[in-house]
């Protein structure tokens, strides 16, 4: 676990905001002594309400660096901190999406948006009324509070799966490749639905993704990744202005940037 004298060179941030300081995560093999390093000297800020997103190729890292940010797992070694604290374990003001929604089939959606606050013990009736806000906030009608995981497509599932990790009001969202699973129509549709999400609520995300057209239509900054060991090599401006919409992807300067990154990760 993380002590004291590790966190001394990260310095008090505010609420909402992500602090990395040479982070490694090494993970030992089952059998034998042979260790993988996933992770050597990572080190980032994410400032409260920023949109940012991780790219790399499969094995990077990404997915273990949202781990270790949400408190899932350990580092090796470094520091961590949100919102000026020390990351020692996993936090509620810390929400997860993962890539398949996993929802409860034996629970309607509005049980299964509620499930965080069921595990937390808080009052379902003083979160009803936001659950059904947050529904309509992903383009969701009223009457599907009612159905079952069973009755919807994988993007309704993961609109729903959305509105899960949004009900407590986190203040950082972690999102692990949530449209990976979907058609590239419905992934763009989401992707344009989860700006406006953001652009309502400012929550600070870090969103994982192979996709660097993606990660560049959503994101402030993209941290690109490089593997063998994992490790950010390059981090950059999202060329676009806010507010976005898909017709931005035709900016020269946004295809420039999708093709160097491309180009970056080739070699």
């Amino acid at each position: 676990m993380i002590d004291d004298a590790q966190m001394a060179p990260l310095e008090k941030s505010q609420r909402g905001a992500i602090g990395v300081e040479s982070v490694h995560k090494v993970f030992q093999q089952a059998r034998g002594a042979t260790q993988v390093v996933a992770l050597q000297d990572v080190s980032f800020t994410v400032e409260p309400g920023e949109f940012v997103s991780l790219v790399g190729p499969s094995g990077c890292g990404k997915s273990t660096l949202l781990k270790l940010v949400g408190g899932l797992i350990e580092p090796s070694a470094g520091a961590m901190e949100i919102s000026g604290t020390p990351v020692t374990g996993p936090r509620r003001s810390v929400g997860v999406m993962f890539q398949h929604p996993e929802l409860f089939p034996w629970r309607d959606v509005l049980s299964n948006i509620l499930l965080p606050i069921d595990i937390f013990g808080w009052s379902r009736d003083d979160y009803i009324e936001r659950a059904h806000e947050l529904l309509k906030l992903v383009g969701l009608d009223e009457h599907v509070a009612t159905a079952y995981p069973s009755e919807l497509s994988g993007g309704m599932q993961q609109r729903v799966a959305l509105c899960r990790v949004l009900v407590a009001d986190p203040e950082i969202v972690l999102m692990d490749e949530p449209f990976a699973a979907v058609d590239e129509f419905t992934r763009e549709r989401l992707d344009t639905e989860l700006l406006e999400v953001w652009e309502a609520s400012r929550k600070t995300i870090l969103f994982v993704t192979h996709n660097i057209a993606e990660a560049l239509f959503l994101a402030d900054r993209v941290f690109v990744m490089g593997s063998k060991p994992g490790r950010i090599i390059e981090i950059l401006p999202s060329p676009l202005d806010r507010p976005r919409s898909m017709d931005d992807m035709r900016d020269q300067r946004f295809v420039d940037m999708v093709y160097d990154i491309k180009k970056m990760l080739i070699h």
